[in-house]
């Protein structure tokens, strides 16, 4: 098994893209949805986010307010990092946790959807391949004003808070284009996953663990012959 990685921009249709794949019942592992898990009450990291950043942060029910929470990261770079050593060790916790159940469950690659993929960098160095939804500016404006009802001026600072799309074209190992209609994407999809599915990376490794499960069961199996006789 191997590891994928899959990054876009705001309002690029990553969103899109994971649909597809999911309907492809390709295994996906969503970042952005285990850092709303591990920050749910009484999970390890919630604790640690309150005591730094005090109860300001919470709703009624006791949950964080990611909103009130952003707008203080936003302005404050140092805490930013902050959160971030609080979160990201749980974060790689429970997606090391999901590699392992698709691994046993005998994935040919699992999808590790991240949004910051190519900013961060420190994940790539685990990747087989990384994969970039890709849309041209003009449309990444115009989707992000339509879907967030925001100005121009609001989207582009939106947009200008994340690393160009045209500097990820660089790091990425294959680009889905996304600038077009749906179809045109599922095309994309499609060929990527057949793709995917015909590699034969790491299958060495499946090799040497069926080899290694079978030998453990005949041993086990000579063993219980042994105490019966």
């Amino acid at each position: 098994m191997f590891l994928v990685g899959l990054s876009g921009g705001i309002a690029s249709g990553k969103s899109t893209v994971v649909d597809v794949l999911r309907e492809l019942g390709c295994a996906v592992i969503d970042a952005d949805a285990i850092a709303r898990e591990v920050v749910r009450p009484r999970c390890k990291a919630y604790g640690r986010i309150v005591r730094c950043f005090g109860t300001k942060i919470l709703l009624e029910n006791g949950e964080i307010n990611r909103e009130a929470l952003g707008n203080i990261i936003f302005s404050q770079p140092e805490k930013q990092q902050l959160l971030n050593s609080i979160t990201h060790p749980e974060i790689l916790k429970e997606m090391l946790k999901q590699i392992l159940k698709y691994f046993v469950r005998g994935y040919r690659y699992v999808i590790l959807d991240i949004p910051l993929l190519f900013e961060t960098k420190r994940l790539t160095k685990f990747m087989k391949y990384t994969v970039l939804v890709y849309c041209d500016p003009p449309t990444q404006l115009s989707r992000l004003m339509r879907r967030n009802g925001l100005s121009r001026v609001q989207a582009e600072a939106r947009v200008a808070s994340q690393l160009p799309l045209d500097q990820k074209l660089e790091l990425a190992s294959h680009v889905i284009d996304n600038s077009g209609d749906r179809e045109s994407t599922r095309r994309q999809v499609l060929w990527l996953h057949a793709r995917l599915e015909g590699s034969w990376h790491f299958l060495w490794a499946r090799l040497a663990l069926g080899t290694a499960v079978a030998t453990l069961a005949g041993l086990a199996y000579l063993l219980l012959q042994r105490l019966i006789s």
